[in-house]
């Protein structure tokens, strides 16, 4: 049989739906500089589908670092992998700044956040080793864990006591496999936009021995009383034994880093084989990070301005009858029901009558029947972007369940 037979016959679960989505539902183009407004299709609209939190990815200083570094040192210095030739004193210099404002004694920086959290839980595992891991954990982290052929449990979003059962079984199987106990999740969940339970999980360790790895992606930069993330938001940062996060948010930029105890992270510097196999961070990434991180621990304006758009949308969402969840950052997520045809044709109307760009999640990723509109407010949006866009939902909601987007969508997908 060829190998490529089954991709006509099954394109996977989104990729059935290339052949009208692709341009518009997925794999759109936004064009512009980065702001609360920008151009889709050549119109003007609402975005509220960038992570740039603080708005530094348009900030003027940013963007002249950027391009001073550019011109500089070009984009292929360093040449090489930190190990062999590519390493400078930026590198470490970034390194040391990002870790000490989490709180820990030494960090490392890595290329991309999703390769890069891949590569820390396959170097910290062996066969022995056991690891626990919220069953809403980013993609990332199941592509690491499913490259340990060691055992696995999975426990119950944020529910403590299943931790507990999970990290029983996962005691016993470490005595008898004379491993040790990684225990994996998420500072924030980037889809619901719920905290982690890091206290309640940090609490058990008088029951349990295990360390502790948390991907901070959505939390740097915007919680905490100095951006340091989740963890300093619930008053556990020393509990946590390898802190992560990725330049893709708050940052606004390429690149990640993982801090901790330099024993651990030296480790990791030294078996890491996605960054040891790696060509370097190439400067100017690493000379605008630099500047981005100045700007975030100098400028708790640019924090305190993303908090207000947040609180703002958030509470206006559910003084208008929405439902957002449990979300405790900035993530915002409202729940509708629906088939995908009619999430579809709501989009759509969205973006070409209300002028409205938002992302939407429905099944596979959800349960049929469901959809998310996911709102990632930011501190470039103003209280005149919040406001128009609550209105655009509440006519939604009417059109949804009046029936209008149902016969829109059949029109759509086979629902």
């Amino acid at each position: 049989m060829d190998l490529f037979a089954k991709i006509k016959s099954d394109p996977g679960p989104l990729g059935k739906y290339s052949d009208f989505a692709h341009g518009y539902y997925t794999f759109p183009k936004l064009e512009g500089p980065l702001a609360s407004r920008m151009k889709f299709q050549g119109k003007e609209v609402i975005v509220w589908s960038v992570n740039n939190y603080l708005g530094l990815g348009n900030h003027p200083e940013v963007r002249k670092a950027d391009a001073d570094a550019a011109k500089e040192w070009g984009m292929a210095y360093p040449m090489g992998s930190r190990m062999m030739s590519g390493e400078t004193k930026y590198h470490e210099e970034l390194e040391q700044k990002l870790a000490s404002h989490v709180q820990k004694e030494e960090g490392l920086l890595l290329n991309f956040g999703y390769q890069g959290i891949m590569s820390i839980v396959d170097a910290l595992l062996t066969r022995r080793d056991v690891v626990v891991y919220d069953k809403d954990d980013h993609a990332c982290i199941y592509d690491g864990v499913r490259m340990h052929i060691g055992p696995r449990f999975a426990f119950e979003h944020n529910d403590i006591d299943s931790f507990k059962k999970q990290m029983v079984k996962a005691t016993a199987k470490a005595a008898e496999t004379g491993g040790g106990i990684l225990v994996i999740t998420e500072g924030v969940f980037g889809m619901r936009g719920e905290q982690g339970i890091l206290k309640e999980i940090v609490a058990t360790r008088d029951q349990f021995e295990f360390r502790l790895l948390v991907d901070d992606a959505h939390g740097y930069g915007t919680l905490g009383e100095t951006g340091a993330g989740a963890g300093e938001a619930q008053g556990v940062q020393d509990d946590i034994d390898v802190y992560f996060s990725t330049f893709a948010k708050s940052m606004a930029g390429i690149g990640a880093f993982a801090a901790g105890d330099a024993d651990i992270i030296n480790y990791l510097r030294y078996n890491l084989r996605s960054q040891i196999y790696a060509k370097s961070l190439p400067m100017p990434m690493v000379i605008g990070a630099l500047k981005r991180y100045e700007l975030l621990r100098t400028m708790p304006e640019l924090r305190e301005k993303l908090w207000h758009n947040v609180n703002l949308l958030q509470k206006g969402l559910k003084d208008a009858g929405f439902n957002i969840g449990n979300t405790g950052a900035c993530v915002t997520p409202v729940y509708m029901k629906g088939t995908v045809g009619e999430a579809l044709a709501l989009v759509h109307d969205l973006r070409e009558n209300f002028s409205i760009f938002c992302s939407i999640v429905v099944y596979p990723v959800i349960p049929k029947g469901q959809m998310i509109l996911r709102l990632i407010p930011t501190s470039s949006h103003t209280d005149e972007d919040i406001h128009i866009t609550l209105e655009a939902f509440k006519a939604i909601r009417t059109k949804l369940e009046d029936g209008v987007y149902a016969k829109e969508g059949a029109m759509i997908t086979d629902d």
